[in-house]
């Protein structure tokens, strides 16, 4: 049959045509490659015309090399300019163009932010020598550089590598205020790019005139005082315009330096980088060695400040929040704003000193230079906030944009989320044995373990294995149908202390690792604070806050926190709050946190330490406070064996003590009421020991009486005055009685 159809018509024209393509393909091909060889050889007769030897080829090969890098390297550039310009508004000027006046909880001034519109001076009244001095000192070649100086960073550079320090800064005038108006004081490499392009992005919107007038305007010198005209006020009781030159360069030396060089903090200072400013004016031309002299032989005298002390790291977080209400259009069209906070001046000046205290006496043999302390009400009222040791020396506040390990000051998330499942109370029994997840096995402090004990004593002595052990618990408390093991367990568990400290207030993230529940994800003091308020006021979550009253510049009040913010809502059963509250104590009773003990006073918290010691913690809270306080350095350098219950809950003691004199104390949930204060004999006794003691205040509930009391008088004597007028107009209005009337 084959062959049969071979011989058919229709398989020889199937035949032919087949030859025929394939006799098509290959002349095509044969064709085409001979084209092909024309053209190569036509194209390298061509490209035999620019053929280079020798030096010109090595030009030639490095000039290609050079456009292969720099384009990668725009591309690079453009993709790292992207999170700089996100920064950026249309509005973005008008936003830092805020007026905030900041009164303490008293209603006593203690600071200012932003701009103060009624008395600003123009930049055309600023003297010339405060001009030339702040350019000889800070940026020379300001006029002559794109907002990067190239040549002024790389002999930075230089000079600071042969020192082997930071002897020399490169930021230009304009990198400066970039950093002030767009980015925070982190210091990251992230943020000097960004700074670096918000630079070069101010220099195409604004002259250098403008840059200038900002700078003066919102730089900070010391004292709570920003820009040049209030530090001029706070520093000689003048305006700017009246500055004399020895003046004017003491405050040209404080634009890097403001605390260090401060003239009401060290005048010896002040004056000698007065005299490097006034010399450095000379080395650039604006001044003569004779037009100096009178001003080195009489050099400036602040007015006497008695070493005033400024809020600053709580004035920062309080100005934050009311641009955060003013962008959510909370405060209307105002920009002049006169701001009640919740401070409580003496404590915040009490938890300063505190802490500076402790770290002069105590940092060197802990190798320990920073500090952070936050305090609230339990309803989340701000009372006070240290970011740091020196805020003239960075403004980096480390209460709330430092992320630490919380270390086992976290583990009460932990505990408490087993708590919720129902499995476990303060007297279940738990082991204490080593374990693992994996490869992965958490050891104890000492590497001690404690065998079978009950709930509250693994939290009173912070056992990581058995915190590590409740998660898995948390886990089969919800199990999954062929998810059983106790890799998948862990897992669930950790999803649900995450979900519970998120509920409590934590913010960061918290990425998913097997060593979560013993606190090794990263947090801020200021969370870990306001998350600790729930325990405290019986299981509510309770946001921060700062700003309690808000008036216009006409007096008018435009915004109130109770009133116009949501109230607290549960976030914990009661409780369950009230259990995990016991358990909290007795770690202040009898585990790691016994220096943190207040006599006559119940205290609860959690101690917290990481590994190598990099962060040391504690974190408490009584019926009338919660506080939080981290000890370690900028770069996560190890301390000297510091842990949570040393100097953190020392420096808690210390600050707390000094908080809850004089005031109304108030019980923990479920507790009962404390003992009443001591008789005024036992204070008499505390003061004759040395102890600080806090001023007689108010509390908050006679000062509420007290503002309605004032608010009754203002309005009685407002109606009074209008009955007078009112008795007036109707006696002009009658008619004269006629003689003989009677």
């Amino acid at each position: 049959m084959f062959d049969r159809l071979r011989e058919t018509r229709l398989w020889r024209r199937a035949a032919r045509a087949l030859l025929a393509f394939d006799a098509f393909v290959d002349s095509s091909l044969f064709s085409g490659g001979e084209e092909a060889k024309e053209r190569y050889a036509a194209f390298s007769a061509f490209m035999d015309r620019f053929h280079v030897a020798g030096w010109r080829r090595a030009a030639v090969e490095l000039a290609c090399e050079t456009l292969t890098l720099g384009i990668a390297g725009g591309v690079v550039a453009l993709t790292l300019a992207v999170p700089a310009f996100q920064e950026t508004s249309e509005d973005w000027l008008k936003k830092q163009d805020l007026a905030v006046t900041f009164l303490d909880r008293y209603g006593q001034e203690v600071g200012r932010r932003g701009i103060k519109h009624d008395d600003s001076v123009s930049f055309d009244e600023l003297p010339e020598n405060l001009i030339e001095a702040v350019l000889a000192t800070e940026d020379r070649r300001f006029f002559d550089h794109f907002g990067v100086d190239v040549i002024g960073t790389l002999r930075a550079l230089t000079v600071n590598a042969r020192a082997d320090t930071v002897v020399q800064g490169g930021s230009t005038i304009t990198q400066q205020l970039a950093k002030n108006i767009f980015l925070s004081n982190k210091r990251t490499l992230e943020r000097k790019i960004k700074e670096a392009y918000l630079a070069v992005w101010l220099e195409f919107r604004l002259s250098k005139r403008e840059i200038l007038r900002l700078y003066f305007d919102r730089a900070y010198l010391g004292g709570g005082a920003f820009g040049v005209q209030a530090a001029s006020q706070f520093y000689f009781g003048k305006s700017v315009r009246d500055l004399t030159l020895a003046e004017a360069a003491m405050i040209a030396g404080l634009f890097k330096a403001p605390t260090k060089y401060a003239p009401h903090v060290n005048l010896p200072a002040a004056r000698a980088r007065a005299n490097d400013v006034l010399n450095n004016m000379v080395d650039a031309g604006y001044l003569t060695e004779g037009q100096i002299y009178a001003a080195l032989r009489n050099p400036a005298t602040p007015v006497d400040r008695n070493k005033t002390t400024s809020p600053d790291w709580y004035l920062d977080y309080a100005y934050d929040e009311v641009k955060k209400l003013s962008e959510a259009h909370k405060l209307g069209d105002e920009r002049v704003l006169t701001v009640r906070t919740a401070l409580d001046s003496g404590l915040q000046e009490h938890a300063d000193a505190t802490i500076e205290d402790q770290l002069r006496q105590y940092g060197a043999s802990y190798h320990a230079k920073q500090s952070a302390m936050v305090i609230f009400e339990p309803n989340g009222a701000l009372r006070a906030m240290v970011g740091g040791r020196d805020y003239g020396a960075s403004q980096f506040n480390r209460a709330t944009d430092a992320l630490r390990q919380p270390g086992s000051s976290f583990k009460p998330f932990v505990y408490l989320t087993a708590l919720e499942t129902g499995k476990f109370k303060p007297t279940t029994i738990v082991v204490d044995a080593p374990i693992c997840i994996g490869n992965w096995c958490p050891r104890n402090y000492k590497n001690k373990y404690a065998g079978s004990l009950p709930l509250v004593t693994a939290l009173a002595h912070s056992l990581n294995t058995v915190a590590v052990r409740l998660s898995i618990a948390i886990g089969e408390a919800s199990p999954v149908p062929g998810h059983n093991n106790v890799f998948e367990s862990a897992k669930r568990g950790r999803a649900k202390i995450v979900e519970t400290a998120r509920l409590m207030g934590l913010t960061t993230p918290l990425p998913d690792t097997v060593s979560l529940p013993i606190g090794a994800d990263e947090v801020t003091v200021v969370d870990m604070a306001s998350a600790y308020c729930a325990f405290a006021n019986g299981g509510l979550r309770a946001p921060p806050y700062a700003a309690v009253e808000i008036a216009n510049g006409r007096g008018e009040v435009i915004y109130r926190h109770d009133r116009d913010e949501p109230p607290p809502r549960r976030i914990i059963d009661a409780d369950t709050i009230v259990t995990m509250d016991s358990m909290l104590l007795q770690v202040v009773l009898a585990g790691t946190g016994r220096r943190a003990q207040l006599d006559n006073i119940e205290v609860a918290g959690k101690t917290g330490t990481t590994n190598g010691y990099k962060d040391a913690w504690f974190v408490g809270f009584t019926g009338n406070y919660v506080g939080a306080v981290w000890f370690g350095n900028d770069d996560n350098t190890s301390m000297n064996n510091m842990t949570g219950g040393s100097l953190p809950a020392a420096t808690w003691h210390d600050v707390m003590a000094y908080a809850h004199q004089g005031i109304e104390l108030k019980p923990l949930p479920g507790r009962p009421a404390p003992a009443p204060p001591a008789p005024p004999a036992a204070e008499a006794d505390a003061s004759a020991s040395g102890a600080p003691q806090r001023p007689a205040s108010l509390s908050s509930r006679s000062i509420e009486t007290l503002r309605a009391i004032a608010s009754e008088i203002e309005a009685a004597e407002k109606l009074r005055q209008g009955a007078g007028v009112g008795a007036n107009a109707a006696s002009a209005a009658r008619p004269a009685a006629l003689p003989g009337g009677g």
